[in-house]
């Protein structure tokens, strides 16, 4: 029996990459749902439609500044990778601007305490 190493072999090392089998390019169309759009310049149709399912179902109530959106995306270009797919994203600004967006508050914050009423006069 052979023993089982994550060491790769001689052939792996001398592999070329694989030509990519399509190209997606994922495109923010703005605040209104639906959100993204997918288009394809390349590739099997039968196959591209298959990730633009897949990707849609992760993405079509997202927009960039939504939290679930990062953890969305990094699946999309997994899935994209996987599959040997060219993949590009077209958010409208500069990727810069949408990483940086800071957080969203997990908890809601306190509304302020009413300020006291004066006390009643008697009279």
């Amino acid at each position: 029996m052979t023993p089982v190493t994550d060491e790769p072999t001689l052939s792996d090392e001398n592999e070329e990459p694989l030509p990519p089998v399509g190209h997606v390019r994922v495109v923010y169309l703005g605040p209104v749902a639906p959100h993204w759009e997918v288009r394809s310049d390349f590739g099997d149709p039968a196959f591209i439609e298959e990730f633009r399912r897949r990707t849609m179902a992760r993405l079509v109530l997202l927009p960039p500044h939504d939290p679930q959106y990062r953890r969305n995306r990094e699946r999309v270009i997994r899935d994209a990778e996987r599959e040997n797919i060219l993949l590009e994203w077209d958010l409208g600004v500069p990727e810069e601007e949408v990483v940086a967006a800071p957080p969203e508050p997990d908890t809601v914050a306190e509304a302020p305490a009413p300020a006291e009423a004066p006390p009643a006069v008697e009279g």
